[in-house]
């Protein structure tokens, strides 16, 4: 009984049914082995078990040497099962061990099992994805969910010739806030263009609909998630979306229908940041944010999308904070840009952490510093109200005010001398993201991308990534600092590092990690099963932090980037390991790659 208690637990045992559990106790064979027996051979005959660790180590060695150590959970022999080939490692037993082996005959039997089946055919970037979703209670009824499903009516259509007058009839009787257009593109006429555009302007009711209409309708398919459009409105700063299926508009759907579909709705967020008026209001932001998290979480989003959501409601505060800057200093002397890095520059913040950000300007005076300085204190200080605490390495637009022409030579003193401080900075403003103002850093771009063609600062590049190395211990143990370990430094940073490096050498202008690492398959730089390996761990690795970050905010304490090992479950544990082991195979092979003149 106590050997079923075990194996209930492990994945993919915890999927299966009664009947089948009853099965695998029946057939289940307990074997007891004492240190350095040899289980599994290289080369030698096919495994005919499918062997699972209850205590005790095994290694598994190729060609003499240790390249994984498996331990209380872990399976082994399930390769060689599936293929019918001869093993490719030994393993060997390292202290005295219980191991319980599963028939073959059984192991086929229950591969009929989908579930089951699925677990040993996916790779690993798969069950890393399916395990930062696995805790989201709402599934497929939370933002997965087919936005389709939140049409409440048929859409409502009126000719280009039909007057603003019949519009608002029918909108008015139909008792909703817009109407579409049967153009060529489609329009959309609203309460609000029918008060901007024909009240306000003073135009008559015979004005032809097609006069105050919006073209081009926004479009997204009836069946992407609700997250997805969402997305859409909020980067557009939109109240309406068209809903289409086979290129046909089925369905309208509101920024109002989302605010009912989810009370802690980042559109309302962002309604309230653009009118923003008392500084007071600023110190509730954080809280606002953290709760808006959590639902999305709930709601069964995705880190990442949940960063990409966060990062864009961030730059509607910083913009309006800009503007009331400008408010208040008066207009600026010339044009300029407000640039974020780090985590908000690559849109992946979800918890607010401390500010990353610059300010860039024209042409260099003493009345444009004067001028710019003020407008970085303000906005900074303000930042700070909001939630977001001062750098501790003055990363702040306080303390990086330029020009356009000193930071290009900023840029090009980091490219062509790679060294340890200029790398770290590099790796930290080659995030850069312009939020608000008029002036083109075309030239900043251009300035980074011509690290492409210097091999000796990508090798360097890759080498600082590399700085930030896995806590895994002999044989692939996971190793804890007081039982806790820092998921950025040991996952998140190496995984960001070398997306960083690979895009760079691809020649793309990404910045979102899973956007550089598919640049860096499509120039050439990085397999697709690389690519896919490092997005799974780099998902995984956030979904952990952020678990463990708003379990920390509910206690009341300071969230940081540690996760305790003893709250993880055991397959998690594994799921951890198995990842940190990938991404530090995968640092050597990028910086092996890149050395040496760099890539061509």
């Amino acid at each position: 009984m106590e050997a079923l208690d075990f194996i209930e637990q492990i994945p993919p045992f915890d999927q299966l049914q009664p009947a089948d559990l009853t099965l695998v106790r029946q057939a289940l064979q307990r074997v007891e082995c004492e240190a350095g027996v040899v289980l599994l051979t290289q080369g030698g005959p096919p495994s005919a078990y499918l062997n699972i660790v209850r205590s005790g180590a095994v290694a598994l060695r190729t060609n003499g040497q240790t390249h994984h150590m498996l331990e209380a959970g872990d399976m082994f022999g399930f390769p060689s099962l599936l293929s019918q080939e001869a093993p490719l490692a030994d393993a060997v037993t390292t202290e005295p061990s219980v191991i319980y082996r599963l028939p073959e005959t059984l192991f086929r039997t229950l591969l009929e099992r989908p579930p089951f089946a699925q677990y040993f055919l996916r790779g690993l970037s798969d069950r890393l994805r399916i395990a930062a979703t696995a805790d989201h209670p709402l599934g497929e009824q939370g933002l997965s969910m087919p936005v389709k499903h939140l049409i409440a009516r048929e859409p409502l259509f009126v000719t280009p010739d039909a007057t603003v007058q019949e519009a608002a009839r029918l909108m008015s009787e139909a008792n909703v806030s817009s109407v579409l257009i049967a153009a060529d593109p489609p329009g959309i006429v609203t309460d609000r263009d029918l008060r901007r555009r024909v009240l306000a302007a003073g135009c008559g009711p015979e004005t032809p609909v097609s006069a105050a209409m919006t073209r081009p309708l926004l479009q997204i398919d009836a069946d992407a998630p609700v997250y997805s459009a969402m997305m859409r409105m909020l980067e557009a700063q939109i109240h309406h979306l068209a809903l289409t299926q086979e290129g046909q508009i089925v369905g309208l759907i509101s920024s109002t229908d989302l605010l009912r579909f989810q009370s802690q709705n980042p559109i309302y967020l962002q309604r309230q940041l653009n009118n923003l008026h008392d500084p007071a209001e600023l110190a509730r932001y954080s809280h606002e944010v953290t709760r808006m998290v959590e639902m999305l979480q709930r709601g069964g989003l995705a880190a990442p999308q949940i960063g990409r959501i966060v990062s864009t409601l961030n730059d509607t505060l910083i913009a309006r904070l800009v503007q009331q800057a400008e408010a208040e200093l008066g207009a600026p002397p010339m044009p300029y840009a407000w640039i974020v890095f780090g985590s908000e520059g690559r849109a992946e913040q979800m918890v607010l952490t401390d500010q990353d950000n610059a300010l860039v300007y024209a042409t260099a005076s003493p009345a444009a510093q004067n001028y710019f300085s003020d407008l970085a204190t303000f906005v900074v200080e303000r930042l700070i109200i909001a939630g977001f605490p001062p750098c501790p390495g003055g990363y702040m637009a306080t303390n990086w005010c330029k020009s356009l022409d000193e930071w290009l030579a900023v840029f090009a003193q980091w490219i062509d001398r790679p060294e340890p401080q200029a790398l770290m900075e590099a790796g930290i403003f080659f995030d850069f993201r312009s939020i608000y103002g008029s002036l083109s850093l075309e030239p900043l771009e251009q300035q980074m991308l011509a690290a492409q063609r210097n091999g000796i600062f990508l090798a360097y590049l890759a080498q600082a990534a590399n700085a930030f190395a896995p806590p895994l211990g002999f044989f692939n143990r996971l190793r804890s600092e007081d039982g806790y370990i820092d998921l950025k430094k040991g996952g998140i940073a190496p995984v960001v590092g070398m997306a960083r490096a690979l895009a760079l050498a691809a020649g793309s202008r990404a910045r979102a990690t899973t956007e550089r690492l598919a640049a860096a398959v499509q120039g050439g730089v990085l397999s697709s099963e690389g690519a896919d390996n490092l997005n799974g761990a780099f998902e995984f690795f956030l979904h952990l932090r952020l678990r463990t970050q708003l379990a920390a905010i509910h206690a009341g304490q300071t969230p940081d980037n540690r996760v305790r090992v003893k709250a993880l479950t055991a397959r998690e544990q594994r799921l951890l390991k198995d990842a940190f082991v990938m991404v530090r195979e995968m640092q050597d092979a990028v910086s092996s790659q890149l050395q040496g003149g760099g890539l061509r």
